[in-house]
């Protein structure tokens, strides 16, 4: 019985969440910037409040114009967008341009590391591997996008409870890392251990059987 090869859906997912992280990016920084949504003591900062003064929309920008900047940047919007150079929680931030660069290496260093391990037959055959290994390749590329063209991360995903919690801005790319991570700690877990190798029928007897007393007679 030939055996299934999820490695094509994780390719899928990897796609789609490099689309959807980038296409995410580009709207928001695009479009979220009537003059109605300006915050009144910052008006480089841009927001649309999707749930009650929770969940935010933030587009940010450095007061430099886009004029002579590369189309991939022009096309983000009117002025330069205010990137993370680090990672999660600004980590390594006020390096700016040596964390982005590091971070660059890294996001290259597990964007190979995924998919040699998608290599593996083994892995093919799992499809909730793939599926995770697709997340994470999706948001690692998402994220690598931005730090070679913008020189840093994108973020404009706001989570803020007065008083409670004021969650790092994020984007979808972090969310598709968060939850591949998740689904490899779940996996590594939960997931049953490996059957024992089958034992191996004994090797069938290749002598020839001895002659009887009675065909000697």
């Amino acid at each position: 019985m030939q055996l299934r090869d999820y490695r094509r859906l994780a390719v899928v997912l990897a796609v789609l969440g490099l689309l959807t992280d980038q296409i995410s990016k580009y709207a928001i920084f695009r479009g979220l910037t009537d003059e109605s949504l300006k915050i009144s003591d910052n008006p480089l900062v841009y927001r649309l409040t999707l749930l009650t003064d929770t969940f935010h929309l933030l587009a940010q920008f450095e007061a430099v114009p886009t004029d002579e900047m590369s189309w991939l940047v022009r096309c983000n919007g009117p002025y330069l967008p205010s990137v993370n150079h680090g990672a999660l929680f600004g980590l390594g931030g006020p390096l700016q341009n040596r964390a982005n660069a590091g971070f660059a290496v890294v996001s290259l260093l597990a964007a190979g590391a995924v998919a040699y391990w998608l290599s593996r037959l083994s892995t093919a055959r799992d499809r909730w591997l793939c599926v995770t290994l697709g997340l994470i390749l999706g948001g690692t590329l998402g994220n690598l996008y931005d730090r070679l063209v913008f020189g840093g991360v994108r973020d404009f995903l706001h989570f803020h409870i007065p008083n409670v919690i004021d969650w790092p801005v994020f984007n979808l790319a972090d969310c598709w890392l968060v939850c591949g991570a998740i689904l490899l700690l779940i996996q590594a877990i939960f997931a049953p251990p490996p059957s024992p190798p089958k034992a191996t029928d004994a090797p069938a007897a290749t002598s020839q059987s001895q002659p009887t007393a009675s065909t000697l007679a």
